[in-house]
């Protein structure tokens, strides 16, 4: 799992959770279930060739709030994602579902994670075989194998989960369900996509990687 999606253990004097106190709960180091085929290597030529994902955690008043989210290596969108009360096998296999209803034929995609548990599970495995995906995961402790993620969730953090104290869950889901659509994906230009949006980039460019 990334970062707590905001923090839960430490606070600073003001109150405000510190952003590193949950990296304790970050990683589950068991056995993986499948190798590492991205080896830091978090490119692509075009779209649905390699997807990233991880979870992330932050607390409300009603008790905290996970999220799993699913990311397009080629420009950057996040193609897939589901929010709960409860970090389950289930979190991660809706995320994966949503992605895979979003994108259409994606048979050959590579999906890269940590080794937390939810993405060895039984229910994630059968999820990747059966929409044809190919399962990648990096090594235990290496919080580099997944950086890519690593960002997308720090950015969520500064630019929604620790703007305020979230009273109520839905509060929170409605502010990162609006994050992603409204500005990650169209209105925040990226340095590495030619100062374009992911939505700007994938558009521009997808005629050509799917012809190449």
């Amino acid at each position: 799992m990334s970062g707590p999606l905001g923090g839960s253990a430490g606070t600073t004097p003001g109150g405000r959770r510190s952003a590193r106190s949950d990296r304790r709960t970050a990683r589950d180091p068991g056995r993986p279930s499948t190798n590492d085929l991205v080896q830091r290597d978090f490119t692509a030529t075009g779209p649905n060739q390699l997807w990233l994902t991880d979870t992330t955690e932050h607390p409300t008043g009603q008790g905290k709030l996970y999220l799993c989210a699913v990311k397009d290596a080629f420009s950057g969108p996040i193609v897939g994602y589901s929010i709960d009360t409860r970090m389950k096998a289930r979190l991660a296999v809706n995320a994966l579902d949503n992605a895979v209803t979003r994108r259409g034929n994606v048979a050959g995609c590579v999906v890269h994670s940590d080794r937390g548990s939810q993405f060895r599970s039984r229910k994630f495995v059968h999820a990747l075989h059966r929409h044809g995906l190919t399962g990648s995961m990096g090594r235990v402790g290496a919080a580099g194998d997944n950086a890519a993620m690593e960002s997308f969730f720090a950015l969520l953090q500064k630019n929604v989960l620790d703007r305020r104290t979230w009273t109520t869950r839905q509060d929170l889901r409605t502010a990162i369900v609006t994050w992603i659509e409204r500005t990650y994906h169209r209105r925040r230009r990226q340095l590495r996509l030619g100062r374009l949006t992911p939505i700007e980039y994938e558009t521009t460019m997808r005629p050509a990687a799917l012809a190449a």
